[in-house]
C-alpha cells in the first residue's frame, strides 16, 4: 500500500463554488500545513444562475464545463491538488432549487439512489483514508436538494465505509456561529453604502448558522483570506467578492459577510469540552 500523509482531511460539496465560501481558508491553511485536502464535488452546477452579463449564455452542459474550469482555477488558489466529481464527471446533474421541475429529471443528484452514490464515495474514503471528513447538515445548510443530498450521500458513505474497513474518526457539519454572524452583518450594514451591492442579505440566508453551543470547532484562516476570497473569484459565473475582500454576493445581489474563521459542528467523535482550534484534535496521524 502506498504510504499516507500523516493527516488527510476529505471535503464533500455539492456545486464548485461551495467549497471555497464554506471551507476556503480552511483548506488552504491545512493544504500549506502540507495536509492531505481532498475534494469531492456531487455535481458541475449546470442550472445554477450566471452573474456576468457576459457569462449568461452559458447553460447545461457548457456552464457545467466552465465551472469546472473554475474549480480547478479555485483549488489552484487554495493549494489543493486533489480534487473529483463524484462517480466522475457528468455522473450527477445539478437538481437546481427546491421546488421546481428540474428536480424531477431522472439524471439529476436529488434522484440518485443515496447507496449508490454513497458507494462511489465510499470508495474514495477506503483510498484515501482521511481521519477527518467535512460536509453539510442533514438540511443542506438551506435547504438547497443538492446540499441535503450531499449530506445523506456523504454520511451513508462514512457507514459503508466504516463496514469495508476504513472509519472515519471525525465527521464535521459546517456551521457559522449566530453571534459571529450578528456581529458580520452589523458591520456588513455599516460598510453597505460602499459596496457594489444594493443591499445586505439577512442572517437567514447564510448556511449553517446556529446558536453558538452547538459550534465545537473554529478554524482561524485570517493567514489564508487572500487565498479564499481568490478563490471565490475564480468562481466568477457564480460569486462577485466586494473590494477589500470582506464581502461577497451570489446572483442575487445581496450582500453577504466574507468569513476567514470558519466554524464546524463534531457529529462524529468525541465531542470536546471547550472549543476546537484543530479538526485533527485528538485524533491519531498516519493511521
Amino acid at each position: 500500500m502506498t504510504e499516507l500523509p500523516a493527516r488527510r482531511l476529505l471535503l464533500v460539496h455539492a456545486h464548485p463554488d461551495d467549497e471555497s465560501i464554506n471551507n476556503g481558508a480552511t483548506m488552504a491553511r491545512y493544504a500549506a500545513e502540507g495536509v492531505q485536502v481532498a475534494l469531492v464535488t456531487c455535481t458541475l452546477g449546470e442550472r445554477g444562475e450566471v452573474i456576468p452579463p457576459q457569462l449568461r449564455h452559458l447553460t447545461g452542459a457548457a456552464l457545467g464545463e466552465c465551472r469546472l474550469r473554475e474549480l480547478t482555477a479555485a483549488m489552484g488558489e487554495l493549494g489543493v491538488q486533489d480534487f473529483r466529481l463524484l462517480g466522475g464527471v457528468g455522473r450527477h446533474a445539478d437538481s437546481g432549487m427546491m421546488g421546481l421541475p428540474d428536480n424531477d429529471d431522472p439524471a439529476c443528484f436529488w434522484q440518485a439512489d443515496v447507496d449508490a452514490a454513497a458507494g462511489s464515495l465510499a470508495e474514495v474514503i477506503l483510498a484515501l483514508r482521511p481521519q477527518v471528513l467535512v460536509t453539510y447538515d442533514e438540511h443542506g445548510g438551506y435547504g438547497h436538494p443538492d446540499h441535503i443530498q450531499a449530506h445523506r450521500v456523504a454520511m451513508r458513505a462514512v457507514e459503508l465505509a466504516a463496514g469495508a474497513g476504513w472509519s472515519v474518526p471525525k465527521v464535521y457539519w459546517n456551521r457559522v456561529p449566530r453571534s459571529v454572524a450578528e456581529a458580520a452583518f452589523a458591520r456588513l450594514r455599516e460598510e453597505l453604502p460602499g459596496l457594489p451591492f444594493a443591499k445586505s442579505a439577512d442572517i437567514g440566508d447564510v448556511p449553517g448558522v446556529v446558536d453558538d453551543e452547538s459550534v465545537t470547532t473554529e478554524i482561524d484562516g485570517s493567514a489564508y483570506a487572500a487565498a479564499k476570497a481568490a478563490a471565490m473569484r475564480a468562481h466568477a459565473t457564480q460569486i462577485e467578492v466586494a473590494p477589500g475582500e470582506r464581502h461577497f454576493a451570489l446572483s442575487n445581489e445581496l450582500a453577504q459577510p466574507l468569513f476567514t474563521t470558519e466554524y464546524y459542528e463534531l457529529v462524529r467523535g468525541e465531542r470536546p469540552q471547550q472549543r476546537e482550534t484543530d479538526l485533527f484534535a485528538g485524533v491519531e496521524e498516519a493511521v
